[in-house]
């Protein structure tokens, strides 16, 4: 896309609203306005045990989830059409979306909805999948379910709560961890596919990052980087979604089972998920059943925006080097220019980061008491409760995209190599995670 991608792709649409939300946030802070308190508002803490509890609150605050989902609705409406999403397809499919979160808040919101181990990322994915699978909805309804966009929009937002000291002392360990990883699966599934099952070698790059950074995005990138067929790109975003999902549901209950710190657990599901709203799903999960949501969602973005997202840019630049260079000499007219790293870089970090310094900077000043009375609840909860709300806009919809009759077989080698790779990410991280670095994971939250 060249600069057009300023405001034609979702990753820099997600910095301009996060620090839109963050500013405003800020301005109302320092007014004394509880504007964005109340726009913020959701269902999710009320502890009600009875549905008479929670029609009270809904109509007692009919007005501010009016104004809430106007303001969803303009802020995504407006850049979604500036992305070429038709108005009158987006609209109606998000007004749908906001309906079901609500829903998925107010079951997250019931006194017992933890003993039953009912977390919202989880109910919200689960709901999804079976609505998508039982309900015949149109196509055009996917017009609204922007699975990347609000998963970007949270993590520029997760950004603005997340203190920027805390990337620095373990921005080190994060990015060996991940480089770790990336790189011994990475080179794992490339040559279990070509030499033992045979595959294309441009087909096992796009399986190779699909399964060791980050998943369709990975898998895109590297396809566009190798020249590989459009059945490539399908195979590997089809295992990546089948993977994803199974990790979605495992992971949160084997870490529970092991009894993992929050910050540990949040660190393997970072190093061993294959995408960021996945992993977001089964770290906020565990998070909730831990008691530590902030350990295992820092330890998770720590590891997978942070660590190993970064190599989408560092894996395509040495793939097109690789293909023009040594697979396709005699078709390569161009050599690959280091400016790749930068296109394909995930450019919503840059969002998180700028949120991150930008509210360090600003709340650094408050003493520690004055921080916890009144900065906390007035200006980080208030932001940290649109965050989630754009988390639960993104488990929605990969389960209402996510069709399993159209998951099209992809082979029992594709299937075999990936696999391979999935062990080896699961298995390293698991190790890296609790042993090498347990120490300092289990510290995260606390």
């Amino acid at each position: 896309m060249g600069w057009k991608e300023l405001y034609l792709k979702e990753d820099w649409w997600a910095i301009y609203l996060g620090i839109l939300i963050v500013i405003i946030s800020l301005i109302a802070f320092f007014n004394g306005s509880n504007f964005v308190k109340s726009l913020a508002i959701n269902p999710g803490g009320l502890k009600w045990s009875t549905f008479g509890q929670l029609a009270a609150h809904f109509s007692t605050n009919l007005n501010l989830y009016i104004m809430q989902l106007i303001f969803w609705l303009v802020v995504f409406g407006i850049s979604t059409a500036i992305m070429g999403i038709k108005p009158s397809k987006f609209i109606p499919s998000f007004i749908l979306l906001y309906i079901l979160s609500i829903i998925m808040f107010a079951i997250g919101g019931w006194v017992n909805a933890q003993k039953f181990n009912l977390e919202p990322p989880l109910v919200a994915l689960i709901i999804g999948l079976i609505i998508a699978n039982v309900v015949p909805l149109p196509r055009w309804l996917s017009e609204g379910f922007r699975v990347e966009y609000y998963i970007k929009t949270g993590i520029v937002l997760l950004g603005a709560t997340f203190p920027i000291n805390l990337v620095a002392s373990a921005g080190p360990v994060a990015l060996l961890q991940a480089t770790i990883v990336s790189v011994c699966t990475c080179l794992t599934i490339m040559y279990v596919a070509t030499r033992f099952f045979g595959l294309d070698r441009r087909f096992a790059a796009v399986l190779g990052m699909g399964g060791s950074v980050c998943g369709v995005s990975a898998s895109m990138a590297a396809a566009s980087a190798v020249g590989a067929k459009k059945e490539h790109l399908y195979a590997s975003v089809t295992l990546v979604v089948v993977w994803a999902l199974v990790m979605i549901l495992a992971l949160p209950f084997v870490s529970r089972a092991l009894h993992l710190p929050a910050g540990v657990a949040g660190a393997w599901i970072g190093t061993s998920e294959f995408a960021d709203a996945a992993g977001f799903a089964a770290a906020t999960s565990y998070g909730h059943m831990a008691g530590n949501e902030n350990g295992a969602i820092q330890a998770f973005t720590l590891m997978k925006v942070i660590g190993r997202d970064m190599w989408i840019g560092i894996w395509s630049f040495i793939f097109a080097l690789i293909a023009c260079l040594k697979w396709e000499k005699e078709e390569c007219g161009v050599k690959p220019s280091a400016m790749e790293i930068w296109w394909r870089f995930p450019k919503f970090v840059i969002g998180f980061f700028i949120a991150s310094i930008f509210m360090s900077a600003i709340t650094a000043g408050f003493p520690a008491a004055e921080f916890k009375k009144v900065v906390q609840p007035n200006l980080i909860a208030p932001i940290t409760s649109l965050r989630t709300w754009a988390f639960i806009f993104c488990f929605l919809s990969i389960g209402l995209t996510t069709r399993f009759k159209e998951l099209k077989s992809t082979g029992w080698k594709p299937f075999g190599a990936f696999t391979i790779g999935v062990a080896v990410n699961v298995l390293l991280g698991f190790l890296l995670s609790t042993l090498a670095f347990q120490s300092f994971w289990s510290k995260l939250g606390r």
